[in-house]
């Protein structure tokens, strides 16, 4: 292996590990906006401050079925950058990789939605965000469970759409 199949070879793995910390970073920050969006009249961090153990736990659940979902996204972007292949593959790569992101980041948003949307019809009797906000730890690890539940049925969805699309077929079909 030469000098500059090895500086290639650091090249990729610098630019995957770049993807997935944009990601990861992207992930916390959606699962932050997601929480705010779901429990309206919740002041987050006074109660993450007063220690609400499950506001806590809540939030760290959105954040963790995020990163599950995204996982797929972010190895797809990674997969598409192949070594000794053409720009115009690398391109097709990147575009089929950040289009699956796209589609896994609206999975997320969406797969929590309906959990909460599912929760909220069959829990007749309780209501999950008043139950957060007192600190009701069970209800909090009970709905965690559910969205992450969710999060790992959704992520093979998205991960069967990903490992459909053959990227080098799909330029070798665009004659490239």
């Amino acid at each position: 292996m030469g000098i500059e199949e090895i500086i290639g070879q650091l090249g990729m793995i610098v630019a995957q590990l770049v993807i997935g910390v944009t990601a990861a970073v992207g992930s916390v920050y959606l699962g932050l906006r997601i929480f705010d969006w779901l429990t309206r009249g919740v002041e987050e961090w006074k109660e993450l401050k007063k220690g609400n153990l499950a506001i806590g736990i809540f939030l760290g659940g959105i954040i963790l079925s995020i990163a599950i979902i995204l996982e797929s996204g972010v190895r797809q972007i990674t997969a598409a950058i192949i070594p000794n292949t053409t720009v115009q593959v690398l391109l097709i790569g990147l575009g089929v990789g950040v289009g699956n992101l796209i589609i896994s980041v609206l999975a997320a948003i969406l797969a929590i939605y309906i959990a909460v949307v599912i929760l909220n019809k069959i829990t007749i009797g309780i209501d999950e965000i008043k139950e957060l906000k007192k600190g009701n730890v069970a209800v909090a690890a009970f709905m965690t469970g559910v969205i992450v539940a969710i999060s790992f049925i959704i992520r093979g969805a998205v991960t069967g759409l990903a490992e459909a699309i053959n990227i080098v077929e799909l330029a070798r079909l665009l004659g490239l």
